[in-house]
């Protein structure tokens, strides 16, 4: 369910636009699966009534959960991409 994010060093010491663009774009994708679990773990997408309990209803409970996540960053989200930001730039700063 979580995106799989890039290995490879994000950003050089010098923080070009398109660094700092780069960093804000992982940031929300670390907050966007943060967001994702704890859905997840409130039970969000899940039903229980007469016609829940198909195949393929938890696949699409996860879509679901992905899209209100992505759309919560996207809204501001929680402040944890700016956070996740700051980290991010620091760590590229030290290499």
């Amino acid at each position: 369910m979580t995106e799989v994010l890039p290995t490879r060093a994000v950003a050089s010491p010098q923080q070009t636009p398109q660094a700092k663009s780069e960093l804000r774009a992982v940031a929300e994708k670390l907050e966007a699966s943060f967001l994702a679990e704890m859905l997840k773990s409130a039970g969000v997408g899940e039903q229980e009534n007469s016609f829940s309990g198909s195949t393929g209803e938890s696949h699409f409970a996860t879509f679901q959960r992905v899209a209100l996540a992505r759309e919560m960053v996207a809204s501001g989200g929680i402040g944890l991409a700016d956070i996740f930001q700051a980290n991010l730039k620091e760590k590229t700063n030290d290499q």
